[in-house]
This record gives C-alpha cells, sequence and structure tokens, in this order.
C-alpha cells in the first residue's frame, strides 16, 4: 500500500506536476482512500468507481481562520475509516487488499501561508500540527497491518516565497521536501562531501538546485537525493507494482528504491519501454498523416537496442543492460520533443506572415480612412479603382486557400491549422487587392522632399525605440523608470517653448512623471501597510479639491477652456461630488476597520463586508451622472472607482492610483498645450496651406504624422498600469489577501474576478484619459486604436519568437505569459473602451472658434 502525504495546496499551474499522477494511480490501483479539499478531492476521485472519498465543506475554507483544523479533519476521516472497519468485514478485507492509494490531502499550511504568511505563528504552528499528522498516520498504519508492507512518502507539490505567494519559477517556490521510508524504500546513507547527490543526469529547468536541508530536520548527516517531480510517478508505480503512468516523462529515482542489481535493470527497463512506447505512438500518427515524414533518426532502429538490452540481461550483464537502457531511456526524450516540436518551423513561418499581413493591412486601413493620403493620391492620380483587377487577387487567394485545406485535410492536421493558414492567405489576398493604393503610396512618397523623410523617419525612429521599451520592460521594470525621469524634463521644456507666457504647468508635468517613476523601483510583492493605503484616501481627496478648484476658476482662461468647458452647471453635479469625496472616505475608515477586526477576531464581519460591497459598487455609478467638461468627468471617475481600489489595496499600489491620474492629467495638460499652439499657429497660416487641416467631419480631422504620439504615451501608460505596482506576468504577483475585505471563504472565481477587476482599474483611467485627449485634439478614436493594435502587434511578434520550452519553469512561464499578455492586450482593450464609452461619450468640448486669442495666466 502506498500513503502519499501532500501538505500544501494543489496551485493551478502546477496541477500536471503531481496530482494528474495521484489520478493516473487511483485509476490503476485496486481501490483508492481520499479524503480533504472540496475543490481538489472531487476532481480526482467523482468519476473513479473503485474510490472513497470525502471532502469538507466549501465554507470551511476561510482565510481569516486557522485553517490548520482542514489538516486534522482529514486525518480524522482516514482514522475513522480504519475504527470503522473492526466492525466491518467487507471494508476490512478491502483495506487488506494490494494496490491500495491512500490520499490525504492536507491544506491547512497553504491557507494559512496564503493568509497568514510563512513566519506566523500560525502557520509555524500548522507545520508542527502536519508533522504530527505524518507521525500519527504512520504508527496507525503500522499498528493495523503490522506487516511492515506499507510505503511512505511524504511531498508537497509547491513551497512558498516570504510573502506567501507561490507559481513562479523561485527556488522556494520549486523546490519541495521529498521523504519516503517503508516497504521498497532505501536506507539512508551517510553523507559525502557534496552532502547530497543527484539520481538523474541533470533537472529539467537546466539550473542547480542546491537549497540546503533545514538544519532542524536532523538531516544533515544523511545523503539527499533530488529528483524531478515528474519522478514521484514512476517511483510511486514501482513501489506498488503497477506500470508507470502512459504520458509520464520521470525518470525512475533508483536512489529511493530497495532493490538488487537485476530488479533496478528491470525497473529502468520498465520505466524506458514505457517513454519509448509514448515515442512510437507519436511518430506512428504524424507518420500515417504526413506527406513527407522526417522519423527521429536515432531510434529508427530502437527494436535492436531492446534485443541488445535483453541479451545483457539474459547474460547477466547488468551494468552494460542498465547503461544501455538509460541511454535508450534518454533518446526516447530527446524523440518526443523532436515530435512535439515537428511542425515547429511551419507554424512559426505561418503565425509570422499573418501577423506581418495583419499589420500591413491595419496601416492601409488607417491610411485610406483616417488620414488625407487617399484624397491627396486622388487629386494627384495616382489611385485609380479597377475591380476586375482585385477580383483576379481575390479568385487566386480562393485557389491557394482551396489547395492549403485540402493538404490540411490530407495530414488531418488540427482544425486550428486550417485557422492560421486560411487567416494568413486571407490577410495577404486582402493585401495584393489593394496593390494600386500600395503603388499609389510609392508614387507619392517619391514625390516628396527629403524633410519629409526626414520627419517619417525620426517618427519610426522614435516608435521603435518605445516598442522596444515596453517589450523589455516587461523583464526590467526599472526601464519605466528612466523613461519617465527622462519624459519630464523633454515634456517640461517642450511646454516651455509651447506656452508663451511665464507657467507652472511644465514644473507640474515634470514633478508628475518623476513621481510615478519611483513606483517601477518598488518590489513586485507589495508589502503590506495599512496606514499607507488610509493616507492615499486623504491624498485622492486632496487631488480632486485641486481639480475642482481649476474647475471652477480657470473656465474663463482661453487656454483652459477646452477641458473646463460646460454646457450647464447644475446644483446636483456639486451634490454629486460631496457624495464622491464622502464615499473615499469611507472607505478609508472601511479599510482601517475591515483589517483590524479580522486581524483580531479571525473574521471579515457582516457589517464591514456588506458597507465595502456597497461602497464599491455605488461609487462606481455616479461619475454617469456627473457634468460633462473633461476635467469635471475625468475628475469623477477617478473618485468613482477610488473606493474599490482602495478597498483592495494592501500597501503602495493606493498611492501608485494617485501618481497615475496626476500623470495622466499631466498628460492632457501636454496635449492641450499642443493643441492651443497649433490652433494659433493655424490662424497665421495662408490658405495655399490648409490642406494640411482638413476633417473628416464637424468634430474630427485627419490624423496626422505627428499624431502618433497619442497611441504610443497611451502604450506606455497602459503597461506601466500593468507593472507600476508589480508583474503581472508572475502569477506570485497576484496578492490573494487584497480581497478580504470582501470575501475571506475560499472562492476561487470570485477572488479571481476581484483581482483581475483591481488590475483593470488603472486601465480604466488611462483609457478614459485616452478617449478625452482624442475629442480634445479632435482626431478619431478608432483610427488612434488601430495604431495602438498595430504597436502591440509589432510587440506580439517580438514575444513569440521570445517563446521558451526549455530552461526554467520561469523562464518558460513567462515567455509564454509575455506572449499571452500582448496578444490578449488588442482583446481586452477593446472591451474597456466599450466599457469606458459609458463614461465618456458624454463628454464636451467647446466648439471650434475663428479667434483663438490668449490670455495670461
Amino acid at each position: 500500500m502506498l500513503v502519499l502525504l501532500q501538505n500544501l495546496d494543489l496551485a493551478m499551474l502546477l496541477l500536471l506536476l503531481v496530482s494528474m499522477k495521484i489520478l493516473v494511480l487511483s485509476l490503476k490501483s485496486r481501490h483508492t482512500f481520499a479524503f480533504g479539499s472540496p475543490d481538489i478531492i472531487p476532481i480526482f476521485c467523482s468519476a473513479l468507481p473503485h474510490s472513497t472519498w470525502n471532502s469538507y465543506p466549501h465554507e470551511y475554507e476561510d482565510f481569516a481562520t486557522d485553517a490548520s483544523f482542514l489538516d486534522e479533519w482529514s486525518f480524522d476521516q482516514f482514522e475513522g475509516l480504519l475504527n470503522r472497519s473492526h466492525a466491518d468485514p467487507k471494508l476490512k478485507e478491502l483495506l487488506h487488499q494490494d494496490k491500495l492509494v491512500v490520499f490525504l490531502h492536507l491544506l491547512g499550511c497553504d491557507s494559512n501561508g496564503h493568509a497568514h504568511r510563512p513566519y506566523s505563528s500560525i502557520y509555524l504552528n500548522n507545520v508542527k500540527v502536519v508533522d504530527k499528522i505524518a507521525e500519527r498516520v504512520y504508527h496507525l498504519l503500522e499498528d493495523y497491518y503490522r506487516d511492515n508492507r506499507t510505503s511512505y512518502i511524504f511531498t508537497a507539490d509547491h513551497g512558498m516565497s516570504d510573502k506567501g505567494s507561490h507559481g513562479d519559477g523561485h527556488p522556494t517556490n520549486t523546490d519541495t521536501p521529498l521523504v519516503a521510508w517503508g516497504a521498497g524504500i532505501q536506507y539512508p546513507k551517510p553523507a559525502s562531501g557534496n552532502s547530497h547527490s543527484d539520481s538523474v543526469t541533470t533537472f529539467v529547468d537546466k539550473h542547480a538546485h542546491d537549497m540546503p536541508t533545514p538544519y532542524d530536520w536532523g538531516l544533515r548527516r544523511v545523503e539527499r537525493v533530488d529528483v524531478n517531480q515528474a519522478d514521484i510517478a514512476p517511483l510511486m508505480s514501482t513501489l506498488l507494482g503497477l506500470p508507470c503512468p502512459v504520458n509520464s516523462v520521470g525518470n525512475l529515482p533508483l536512489g529511493y528504491m530497495k532493490l538488487n542489481e537485476a530488479e533496478e535493470v528491470e525497473a529502468v527497463v520498465a520505466n524506458t519501454k514505457q517513454i519509448l512506447n509514448q515515442l512510437l505512438r507519436k511518430s506512428y500518427i504524424k507518420s500515417s498523416n504526413s506527406l513527407f515524414f522526417k522519423p527521429f533518426k536515432p531510434l529508427v532502429h530502437h527494436s535492436f537496442s531492446l534485443s541488445q538490452i535483453d541479451e545483457l540481461i539474459s547474460a547477466k550483464s547488468y551494468e552494460a543492460a542498465m547503461k544501455l537502457a538509460v541511454d535508450l531511456r534518454n533518446l526516447s526524450l530527446e524523440g518526443l520533443h523532436y515530435f512535439q516540436t515537428y511542425d515547429w518551423l511551419m507554424l512559426m513561418t505561418v503565425i509570422t506572415l499573418g501577423y506581418t499581413g495583419w499589420m500591413i493591412v491595419l496601416a492601409l486601413h488607417v491610411l485610406q480612412c483616417y488620414s488625407s493620403l487617399s484624397g491627396d493620391l486622388s487629386k494627384k492620380e495616382h489611385l485609380s479603382v479597377q475591380k476586375k483587377d482585385s477580383g483576379k487577387v481575390y479568385i487566386s487567394g480562393c485557389l491557394l486557400m482551396a489547395i492549403l485545406s485540402v493538404l490540411n485535410l490530407v495530414e488531418h492536421s488540427p482544425p486550428l491549422y486550417h485557422a492560421y493558414i486560411g487567416m494568413t492567405v486571407f490577410l495577404w489576398t486582402q493585401i495584393f487587392s489593394e496593390y494600386r493604393l500600395i503603388r499609389g503610396l510609392w508614387k507619392y512618397l517619391r514625390e516628396r522632399r527629403a524633410d519629409y523623410f526626414i520627419k517619417l523617419l525620426f517618427a519610426a525612429a522614435v516608435a521603435v525605440v518605445i516598442v522596444e521599451l515596453l517589450v523589455h520592460s516587461f523583464t526590467e521594470r526599472k526601464l519605466y523608470t528612466w523613461f519617465f525621469l527622462i519624459a519630464g524634463v523633454v515634456a517640461s521644456i517642450l511646454l516651455h517653448f509651447s506656452i508663451p507666457w511665464r507657467s507652472g504647468i511644465p514644473v507640474f508635468v515634470c514633478i508628475s512623471c518623476w513621481f510615478l517613476s519611483v513606483f517601477t523601483l518598488m518590489p513586485a510583492e507589495i508589502p503590506d501597510n495599512n496606514n499607507l493605503v488610509i493616507t492615499s484616501g486623504a491624498i485622492i481627496i486632496v487631488i480632486s479639491l485641486a481639480a475642482k478648484w481649476l474647475d471652477t476658476h480657470a473656465e474663463g482662461n482661453k487656454f483652459w477652456q477646452s477641458i473646463t468647458f460646460h454646457e450647464s452647471r447644475t446644483q446636483m453635479c456639486s451634490m454629486l461630488y460631496c457624495i464622491q469625496i464622502f464615499l473615499v472616505g469611507v472607505s478609508s475608515v472601511m479599510v482601517f476597520l475591515s483589517t483590524k477586526h479580522r486581524t483580531q477576531n479571525q473574521e471579515l464581519h457582516s457589517s464591514h463586508q456588506f458597507i465595502n460591497w456597497l461602497v464599491a459598487g455605488s461609487s462606481m455609478v455616479l461619475p454617469l451622472f456627473s457634468a460633462n467638461g473633461i476635467l469635471s468627468r475625468l475628475s469623477s471617475i477617478f473618485l468613482g472607482f477610488a473606493p474599490p481600489f482602495l478597498l483592495l489595496s494592501i500597501g503602495y499600489e493606493a498611492v501608485f492610483y494617485s501618481a497615475l491620474a496626476v500623470v495622466l492629467m499631466a498628460w492632457i495638460l501636454f496635449e492641450n498645450a499642443s493643441h492651443h499652439s497649433s490652433k494659433v499657429k493655424e490662424s497665421s497660416l495662408s490658405e495655399n496651406n490648409t490642406e494640411e487641416h482638413i476633417t473628416i467631419g464637424s468634430d474630427e480631422r485627419y490624423l496626422q504624422l505627428s499624431d502618433v504620439r497619442i497611441p504610443l504615451v497611451f502604450m506606455v501608460l497602459f503597461n506601466v498600469a500593468f507593472f507600476g505596482t508589480g508583474n503581472f506576468a508572475s502569477i506570485a504577483s497576484f496578492e490573494i489577501s487584497s480581497v478580504y475585505r470582501f470575501i475571506t471563504i475560499f472562492s476561487p472565481f470570485l477572488m479571481a474576478a476581484l483581482l483581475i477587476f483591481k488590475l483593470f482599474i488603472p486601465f480604466m483611467l488611462v483609457i478614459c484619459a485616452f478617449s478625452a485627449i482624442t475629442k480634445l485634439v479632435r482626431v478619431p478614436r478608432l483610427g488612434c486604436y488601430f495604431l495602438v493594435i498595430l504597436f502591440s502587434d509589432i510587440m506580439t511578434i517580438h514575444f513569440f519568437f521570445l517563446v521558451k520550452n526549455t530552461g526554467s519553469w520561469m523562464e518558460i512561464g513567462n515567455s509564454i505569459s509575455h506572449f499571452g499578455i500582448v496578444s490578449a492586450q488588442v482583446v481586452f482593450v477593446l472591451l474597456l473602451f466599450a466599457l469606458t464609452n459609458l463614461y465618456t461619450r458624454s463628454i464636451r468640448i467647446k466648439p471650434l472658434s475663428t479667434s483663438p486669442s490668449l490670455k495670461t495666466l
């Protein structure tokens, strides 16, 4: 019988590493007994007819309490099972059969680590509880069976950082204990000079794992045998006398097995054949469907190697047989990787062509619909329409798509392959159908003067630098610090020359950028600081009061009229403003009260929970009824999202909210100054240059080359909202304690929704400011959004080539996360645009006037 004690929760991303092995073993075992969490145990046992399991209610998983009683509950269930067998002959007979698996899921350490941190007294006490349970389980089984045929494996699926988080590739999260004893387990060996040895050639993450054995364990004199986590599956299978799980890629750790030389060879050969059969199955599937199949050459004659191993075993040449079996196993693992990446080159090519085609289509669409280029080409007769030629292009594209689809069907390719290839062909067909526009564009560029190309190259260089900065900021957040330090100086200098009078605006812009630059130097794991959160509420109120004063007293000034314009002022707007200030104050008080009561009484008071939900929900509705001037509406939105953000904050991220809002205000002031100076210049232009200011409609003008700055600045601020208070690409950056003022009973979907909502609040501010700026400078918001997509796709292609499938778990996971985040960014930015449109669609700016006279501040 095998007893597996798991003393940490099963993390979502690591579920396949240990948990699925337990499931496979449960499927192959004669019977499985499992007790523990209602989120884990049913996954393994609900569909197994040969299983006995039970789980506690969801309400028990309360992060405000001491969760060690959950571990006691699991043990009590198992102890009760053994006690009942004395009065139940059938149960006793079942318990005395072979190939049994007992799984006790001990969740307490994980819950207490998240809620109270690993160095808290509650967590340390839970560690003692787990140790005691391991001892009680051992004595309970030994007294029950009295046959010395039970194996014990004590392990964990992940570790935990000092902040109580896990999920990334840090050694504190990936290095876990593995202690095995009992039947079939090798006795420990005295420690050699290195204090521990590796029973595998290399670790799967290619990194050295030298985490020292804790001194308190009293095992410093015993040699430590380190293994990959995947190796536990064949270890458990061999101890039970069961075949290895079908999809296991683990190597049997012989350092744990008590076997003679012949048995060791037989066990390794069985492990090798299991991995080899995976390879042969993948090779068969690929060869039967591929028109041009390329086998894995090193194992073309694998049957000869197997015959050699059998001959060596028959001749009792165990050492040679072992070496040949291990070599064959390593080659099989290489072959699995070969077939897993068999279509890599084809997919990389198709996807790269697809992204490139999509970016070209976007660029052509923006040039046609949101710039004056199409009109210029028509005037100069560079553009003509011939539908017959376009029809030929579409017919050719359809024919090519049909041929490629037939080839994919013959090879039984997955549906996604059809989608990738079909979309790529479609995009490039669209591009070639616009060949007359491309040719006209080429002629148009050839006629331009040298200064135009200098401006074009300068704009392209700035765009490339910013996009590359954004790419590298995913791994080095400090780049944002340098960016805002430089941006503050450059913007203030430009404003100094744009505003022809003495003004404090350049100083304000510089200081706000420098203030925001501090946050990307902060640790990604946010330390708890309730006093800072409460103080942030006061900072938010001060900022809103300053904005209110400016909105009231600067309306008559020509420079401010675009952002302080109001169609009407009502008493309700003033009352609404006071209510919003009051809700911010209430949320700050509730931060203090909720945290204090939960800490002292280990529970979330129901009245506090109700008030928090009420304040957070109602505050987000109020901005819809605020005044429709730019400054009034954006200030109301800032106040509206402040209460939920404060209630979801635990430290310096609450101050970041105010810092981001101040920088957004600085961005609006910069664009307002640029727009104001352009109106002054426009009034002094001769009628010969009016073609540069052609409008799409009464409220919008065509995009110009200088307008590229708007989507670029938006992307920088949008990504700062991601990384300003942590690293969104790392699971460890999700601080679950952020939701404890709303819910403490474990509810993964609601907790995840609250965490994601907290991340989205800064994005909402950025997008609202972006929408307001497009109205302020009268450029088409949709055209700017298409430029955001274009730049995002450039980043996506870059991250696509940085995706790794080798290296440490952190390197692999982060590379995939980065690509996924940037790929999804386009979609959820569009969704947030639709959501923020509820708040910004009614914003009004002062109608265009013909006399932009100045009034000195």
